[in-house]
Protein backbone atom coordinates (compact mmCIF):
# COMPACT_ATOMS: atom_id res chain seq x y z
CA UNK A 1 0.00 0.00 0.00
CA UNK A 2 1.37 3.64 -0.94
CA UNK A 3 1.06 5.63 2.36
CA UNK A 4 1.35 9.37 2.71
CA UNK A 5 2.71 11.39 5.74
CA UNK A 6 1.39 14.84 5.40
CA UNK A 7 3.39 18.08 6.74
CA UNK A 8 1.22 18.83 9.99
CA UNK A 9 0.00 22.75 9.41
CA UNK A 10 -2.01 23.31 12.59
CA UNK A 11 -0.10 26.54 14.09
CA UNK A 12 3.27 25.43 15.78
CA UNK A 13 2.36 21.88 15.75
CA UNK A 14 5.77 20.24 15.21
CA UNK A 15 5.03 16.34 15.38
CA UNK A 16 4.53 14.52 12.45
CA UNK A 17 2.57 11.63 11.78
CA UNK A 18 5.01 9.06 11.53
CA UNK A 19 8.99 8.77 12.90
CA UNK A 20 11.50 7.41 11.13
CA UNK A 21 11.72 4.41 12.63
CA UNK A 22 8.40 3.13 11.89
CA UNK A 23 8.65 3.99 8.36
CA UNK A 24 11.74 1.91 8.25
CA UNK A 25 9.30 -1.06 10.07
CA UNK A 26 6.34 -0.12 6.89
CA UNK A 27 8.69 0.45 4.16
CA UNK A 28 9.56 -3.83 4.34
CA UNK A 29 6.46 -4.33 2.67
CA UNK A 30 4.80 -0.62 1.74
CA UNK A 31 5.98 2.46 0.44
CA UNK A 32 5.77 5.28 2.27
CA UNK A 33 5.80 8.97 1.14
CA UNK A 34 7.21 11.66 3.40
CA UNK A 35 6.29 15.77 2.46
CA UNK A 36 9.43 17.14 2.72
CA UNK A 37 10.19 18.78 6.02
CA UNK A 38 7.32 17.40 7.94
CA UNK A 39 9.39 15.65 10.38
CA UNK A 40 11.74 18.44 10.99
CA UNK A 41 9.74 20.22 13.89
CA UNK A 42 10.60 16.71 15.66
CA UNK A 43 13.95 16.94 15.08
CA UNK A 44 14.12 14.30 11.93
CA UNK A 45 15.68 15.00 8.71
CA UNK A 46 14.11 14.59 5.16
CA UNK A 47 17.37 12.27 4.79
CA UNK A 48 16.51 9.77 7.82
CA UNK A 49 13.34 9.38 6.38
CA UNK A 50 15.53 8.16 3.31
CA UNK A 51 17.61 6.29 5.44
CA UNK A 52 14.70 4.73 6.93
CA UNK A 53 13.13 3.47 3.54
CA UNK A 54 10.99 6.45 2.87
CA UNK A 55 10.55 8.52 -0.54
CA UNK A 56 10.43 12.48 0.02
CA UNK A 57 7.63 14.53 -2.21
CA UNK A 58 7.93 18.30 -2.08
CA UNK A 59 4.49 19.42 -1.88
CA UNK A 60 1.12 18.41 0.73
CA UNK A 61 -0.74 16.74 -2.32
CA UNK A 62 1.94 14.31 -3.08
CA UNK A 63 1.75 13.29 0.26
CA UNK A 64 -1.80 13.44 0.30
CA UNK A 65 -2.58 11.65 -2.74
CA UNK A 66 -2.70 8.16 -1.28
CA UNK A 67 -4.52 5.09 -0.07
CA UNK A 68 -4.01 5.86 3.34
CA UNK A 69 -3.04 9.34 5.45
CA UNK A 70 -1.27 9.18 8.53
CA UNK A 71 -1.41 12.35 10.40
CA UNK A 72 -1.70 14.20 14.32
CA UNK A 73 -4.05 16.75 14.35
CA UNK A 74 -6.98 17.04 12.09
CA UNK A 75 -7.29 18.27 8.71
CA UNK A 76 -7.68 22.25 8.33
CA UNK A 77 -9.87 23.97 6.08
CA UNK A 78 -6.83 24.30 3.62
CA UNK A 79 -7.09 20.97 3.60
CA UNK A 80 -9.93 19.70 2.62
CA UNK A 81 -9.27 20.06 -0.75
CA UNK A 82 -7.50 16.90 -0.52
CA UNK A 83 -9.70 14.32 1.09
CA UNK A 84 -11.44 11.97 -1.69
CA UNK A 85 -13.06 8.51 -1.82
CA UNK A 86 -11.56 5.66 -1.61
CA UNK A 87 -8.88 7.07 0.83
CA UNK A 88 -8.13 6.53 4.50
CA UNK A 89 -7.43 9.14 7.30
CA UNK A 90 -5.61 8.03 10.52
CA UNK A 91 -5.52 10.35 13.11
CA UNK A 92 -6.67 12.58 15.41
CA UNK A 93 -10.19 14.00 14.61
CA UNK A 94 -12.19 15.44 17.72
CA UNK A 95 -15.20 15.51 15.46
CA UNK A 96 -17.41 16.79 18.02
CA UNK A 97 -16.37 20.04 18.54
CA UNK A 98 -16.14 20.41 14.87
CA UNK A 99 -19.25 20.63 12.42
CA UNK A 100 -17.31 22.03 9.71
CA UNK A 101 -14.99 19.23 9.61
CA UNK A 102 -17.70 16.67 9.85
CA UNK A 103 -19.35 17.60 7.23
CA UNK A 104 -16.19 18.15 4.81
CA UNK A 105 -15.20 14.58 5.48
CA UNK A 106 -18.66 12.94 5.27
CA UNK A 107 -19.07 14.88 1.88
CA UNK A 108 -15.70 13.48 0.41
CA UNK A 109 -16.54 10.01 0.74
CA UNK A 110 -13.14 9.30 3.14
CA UNK A 111 -12.80 6.70 5.27
CA UNK A 112 -11.67 8.69 8.53
CA UNK A 113 -10.63 6.61 11.46
CA UNK A 114 -10.35 8.78 14.57
CA UNK A 115 -6.91 7.81 16.96
CA UNK A 116 -9.39 9.03 20.00
CA UNK A 117 -12.21 6.64 19.78
CA UNK A 118 -10.19 3.64 19.28
CA UNK A 119 -10.85 1.66 22.72
CA UNK A 120 -10.16 -1.55 23.58
CA UNK A 121 -12.21 -3.93 25.27
CA UNK A 122 -11.29 -2.69 29.10
CA UNK A 123 -12.21 1.38 28.40
CA UNK A 124 -8.91 2.45 27.43
CA UNK A 125 -8.33 4.73 24.90
CA UNK A 126 -4.38 3.36 24.05
CA UNK A 127 -3.95 5.91 20.94
CA UNK A 128 -5.29 8.83 23.38
CA UNK A 129 -3.32 7.73 26.31
CA UNK A 130 0.08 8.78 25.43
CA UNK A 131 -1.13 12.59 24.76
CA UNK A 132 -2.86 12.53 27.28
CA UNK A 133 0.31 11.95 29.75
CA UNK A 134 1.90 14.65 28.15
CA UNK A 135 -0.76 17.29 27.77
CA UNK A 136 -1.57 16.69 31.63
CA UNK A 137 1.80 17.41 32.79
CA UNK A 138 2.28 19.94 30.52
CA UNK A 139 -1.02 21.79 31.95
CA UNK A 140 0.35 22.08 35.36
CA UNK A 141 4.13 23.58 33.50
CA UNK A 142 2.22 25.98 31.29
CA UNK A 143 -0.67 27.12 34.72
CA UNK A 144 2.81 27.76 36.79
CA UNK A 145 4.01 29.75 33.91
CA UNK A 146 0.85 32.01 33.31
CA UNK A 147 0.66 32.58 36.96
CA UNK A 148 3.53 34.60 36.72
CA UNK A 149 3.24 38.19 36.93
CA UNK A 150 5.12 38.68 33.57
CA UNK A 151 2.63 36.93 31.77
CA UNK A 152 -0.27 38.56 33.75
CA UNK A 153 -0.72 36.02 36.39
CA UNK A 154 -1.72 36.80 40.47
CA UNK A 155 2.43 36.34 40.71
CA UNK A 156 2.09 33.04 42.90
CA UNK A 157 4.71 29.84 43.00
CA UNK A 158 3.05 27.14 42.93
CA UNK A 159 5.43 25.53 45.29
CA UNK A 160 5.39 28.38 47.82
CA UNK A 161 8.64 28.95 50.00
CA UNK A 162 9.00 28.25 54.03
CA UNK A 163 6.73 30.66 55.68
CA UNK A 164 4.22 31.70 52.81
CA UNK A 165 1.68 29.20 51.29
CA UNK A 166 1.71 26.85 47.99
CA UNK A 167 -0.58 27.52 45.84
CA UNK A 168 -3.85 25.63 45.11
CA UNK A 169 -4.40 23.30 41.91
CA UNK A 170 -7.80 22.12 41.15
CA UNK A 171 -8.14 19.25 38.91
CA UNK A 172 -11.63 18.82 37.20
CA UNK A 173 -11.37 14.63 36.32
CA UNK A 174 -9.64 12.00 37.80
CA UNK A 175 -8.74 10.34 34.52
CA UNK A 176 -4.87 10.07 32.79
CA UNK A 177 -5.05 13.94 32.30
CA UNK A 178 -5.96 14.58 35.95
CA UNK A 179 -3.39 12.36 37.11
CA UNK A 180 -0.54 12.93 35.22
CA UNK A 181 -1.31 17.27 36.21
CA UNK A 182 -1.29 15.98 40.01
CA UNK A 183 1.63 14.26 39.86
CA UNK A 184 3.70 17.39 38.66
CA UNK A 185 1.24 19.27 40.84
CA UNK A 186 2.70 17.15 44.00
CA UNK A 187 6.55 17.51 42.62
CA UNK A 188 6.31 21.21 42.35
CA UNK A 189 4.62 21.06 46.03
CA UNK A 190 1.27 22.49 45.29
CA UNK A 191 -1.65 22.20 46.94
CA UNK A 192 -4.33 19.96 45.00
CA UNK A 193 -7.48 18.98 44.60
CA UNK A 194 -8.77 16.45 42.16
CA UNK A 195 -12.79 16.50 41.67
CA UNK A 196 -14.65 13.71 40.34
CA UNK A 197 -17.95 11.75 39.59
CA UNK A 198 -16.12 8.19 39.81
CA UNK A 199 -16.29 7.11 43.32
CA UNK A 200 -14.01 3.74 41.95
CA UNK A 201 -11.66 6.18 40.37
CA UNK A 202 -11.77 8.23 43.14
CA UNK A 203 -10.49 4.95 45.53
CA UNK A 204 -7.52 4.05 42.94
CA UNK A 205 -6.55 7.82 43.34
CA UNK A 206 -6.24 7.83 47.02
CA UNK A 207 -4.46 4.30 46.94
CA UNK A 208 -1.88 6.36 44.20
CA UNK A 209 -1.49 9.63 45.98
CA UNK A 210 -2.50 8.96 49.70
CA UNK A 211 -3.14 11.91 51.28
CA UNK A 212 -1.22 14.10 48.96
CA UNK A 213 -3.97 15.19 47.06
CA UNK A 214 -7.41 15.66 48.47
CA UNK A 215 -10.16 13.70 46.68
CA UNK A 216 -13.47 15.11 46.35
CA UNK A 217 -16.65 13.50 44.36
CA UNK A 218 -18.48 16.29 42.02
CA UNK A 219 -21.48 18.02 42.46
CA UNK A 220 -22.07 21.55 41.62
CA UNK A 221 -21.74 22.39 45.14
CA UNK A 222 -18.32 20.97 45.81
CA UNK A 223 -17.36 22.67 41.99
CA UNK A 224 -18.42 25.87 43.38
CA UNK A 225 -16.29 26.04 46.38
CA UNK A 226 -13.05 24.44 45.25
CA UNK A 227 -12.71 26.83 42.04
CA UNK A 228 -13.34 30.16 43.36
CA UNK A 229 -10.50 29.46 45.65
CA UNK A 230 -8.47 28.01 43.27
CA UNK A 231 -4.50 29.26 41.70
CA UNK A 232 -4.91 27.23 38.37
CA UNK A 233 -7.51 25.33 37.47
CA UNK A 234 -7.14 22.22 35.00
CA UNK A 235 -9.72 21.02 32.79
CA UNK A 236 -9.51 17.30 32.13
CA UNK A 237 -12.81 16.00 31.69
CA UNK A 238 -13.26 12.99 29.01
CA UNK A 239 -16.62 11.92 27.57
CA UNK A 240 -15.52 9.49 24.16
CA UNK A 241 -16.15 11.23 20.83
CA UNK A 242 -18.67 13.75 22.71
CA UNK A 243 -19.05 17.48 24.41
CA UNK A 244 -17.15 17.67 27.11
CA UNK A 245 -19.83 19.12 29.56
CA UNK A 246 -19.53 22.34 30.94
CA UNK A 247 -18.80 22.39 34.94
CA UNK A 248 -17.65 25.96 35.06
CA UNK A 249 -20.03 28.86 34.31
CA UNK A 250 -18.61 32.26 33.51
CA UNK A 251 -20.53 33.58 36.95
CA UNK A 252 -18.01 30.60 38.93
CA UNK A 253 -14.88 32.10 36.84
CA UNK A 254 -15.77 35.19 37.55
CA UNK A 255 -15.82 34.82 41.33
CA UNK A 256 -12.11 33.43 40.97
CA UNK A 257 -9.27 35.62 42.21
CA UNK A 258 -7.79 38.08 39.53
CA UNK A 259 -4.86 36.70 38.00
CA UNK A 260 -5.87 33.40 38.58
CA UNK A 261 -5.13 30.69 35.53
CA UNK A 262 -7.33 27.96 33.82
CA UNK A 263 -6.21 25.53 31.89
CA UNK A 264 -8.45 23.41 29.85
CA UNK A 265 -7.20 20.39 28.37
CA UNK A 266 -10.38 19.85 26.98
CA UNK A 267 -10.76 22.35 24.77
CA UNK A 268 -10.25 19.96 21.49
CA UNK A 269 -13.56 18.62 23.16
CA UNK A 270 -15.16 21.43 23.62
CA UNK A 271 -13.93 22.60 26.79
CA UNK A 272 -15.36 21.83 30.03
CA UNK A 273 -15.34 26.28 31.09
CA UNK A 274 -18.05 28.48 29.98
CA UNK A 275 -15.41 31.25 28.95
CA UNK A 276 -12.72 28.81 27.45
CA UNK A 277 -12.16 29.20 23.91
CA UNK A 278 -9.47 27.75 21.78
CA UNK A 279 -6.37 29.55 21.00
CA UNK A 280 -3.15 28.33 19.59
CA UNK A 281 0.47 27.96 20.44
CA UNK A 282 1.28 31.34 18.67
CA UNK A 283 -1.22 33.21 21.05
CA UNK A 284 -2.13 31.10 23.61
CA UNK A 285 -3.92 32.67 26.49
CA UNK A 286 -6.11 35.42 26.84
CA UNK A 287 -7.75 37.30 29.69
CA UNK A 288 -11.78 36.93 30.81
CA UNK A 289 -13.72 37.75 34.05
CA UNK A 290 -10.29 39.06 35.34
CA UNK A 291 -8.41 35.11 34.68
CA UNK A 292 -6.13 34.34 32.39
CA UNK A 293 -7.23 31.52 30.22
CA UNK A 294 -5.01 28.94 28.16
CA UNK A 295 -6.84 26.73 25.42
CA UNK A 296 -4.37 25.82 23.29
CA UNK A 297 -5.91 22.28 21.62
CA UNK A 298 -2.56 21.00 20.54
CA UNK A 299 -0.36 21.22 24.11
CA UNK A 300 1.99 18.43 23.03
CA UNK A 301 2.89 20.06 20.37
CA UNK A 302 5.39 22.10 22.31
CA UNK A 303 7.19 19.02 23.07
CA UNK A 304 7.37 17.14 19.86
CA UNK A 305 10.28 15.19 19.74
CA UNK A 306 9.16 13.28 23.30
CA UNK A 307 5.20 13.68 21.86
CA UNK A 308 6.42 11.97 18.41
CA UNK A 309 7.94 8.86 19.35
CA UNK A 310 5.38 8.51 21.85
CA UNK A 311 2.38 8.56 19.86
CA UNK A 312 3.78 6.38 17.34
CA UNK A 313 4.36 3.74 20.01
CA UNK A 314 1.00 3.17 20.07
CA UNK A 315 -0.03 4.01 16.51
CA UNK A 316 1.89 2.03 14.35
CA UNK A 317 0.47 -1.74 14.91
CA UNK A 318 -3.07 0.03 13.94
CA UNK A 319 -0.90 1.44 10.84
CA UNK A 320 0.45 -1.52 10.03
CA UNK A 321 -2.92 -3.70 9.97
CA UNK A 322 -4.35 -0.69 7.73
CA UNK A 323 -1.44 -0.92 5.34
CA UNK A 324 -1.29 -4.99 5.06
CA UNK A 325 -5.31 -4.82 5.58
CA UNK A 326 -6.89 -1.89 3.98
CA UNK A 327 -10.40 -1.42 5.51
CA UNK A 328 -10.57 -5.40 6.41
CA UNK A 329 -8.60 -4.64 9.16
CA UNK A 330 -11.42 -3.27 10.93
CA UNK A 331 -13.33 -6.29 10.68
CA UNK A 332 -10.13 -8.15 12.88
CA UNK A 333 -9.53 -5.74 15.35
CA UNK A 334 -12.57 -4.23 17.31
CA UNK A 335 -10.71 -1.95 19.20
CA UNK A 336 -9.31 -0.42 15.45
CA UNK A 337 -13.28 -0.63 14.74
CA UNK A 338 -14.21 1.69 17.14
CA UNK A 339 -12.09 4.23 15.61
CA UNK A 340 -14.36 4.48 12.87
CA UNK A 341 -15.92 7.87 12.44
CA UNK A 342 -17.20 8.32 9.22
CA UNK A 343 -17.27 6.10 5.97
CA UNK A 344 -19.16 6.08 2.47
CA UNK A 345 -20.46 9.45 3.11
CA UNK A 346 -22.09 8.81 6.96
CA UNK A 347 -21.17 9.42 10.22
CA UNK A 348 -21.07 6.09 12.02
CA UNK A 349 -19.70 6.62 15.50
CA UNK A 350 -22.53 6.47 17.75
CA UNK A 351 -21.01 9.52 19.91
CA UNK A 352 -20.66 11.48 16.81
CA UNK A 353 -24.07 10.87 15.52
CA UNK A 354 -25.58 12.20 18.53
CA UNK A 355 -23.98 15.32 17.97
CA UNK A 356 -24.36 16.16 14.65
CA UNK A 357 -27.83 13.99 14.09
CA UNK A 358 -28.56 16.32 11.28
CA UNK A 359 -25.47 15.89 9.09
Amino acid sequence: MEIGVPKETKDREFRVGLSPSSVRALSQNHTVFIETQAGMGSGFTDESYQQAGGKIVNSADRAWDKELVVKVKEPLKSEYQYLKPQQLLFTYLHLAADGDLTKALRESGTTAIAYETVELNNGSLPLLTPMSIIAGRLSVQFGARYLEKQQGGRGVLLGGVPGVSPGKIVILGGGVVGTEAAKIAIGMGARVQIIDINVDRLSYLENLFGSRVELLYSSPATIETTVADADLLIGAVLVVGKKAPILVSRNLVAQMRSGSVIVDVAVDQGGCIETLRPTSHSQPTYTEEGVVHFGVPNMPGAVPWTATQALNNSTLPYVMQLANHGISALDKDRALAKGLNIQSGKIVHPAVKDVFPDL
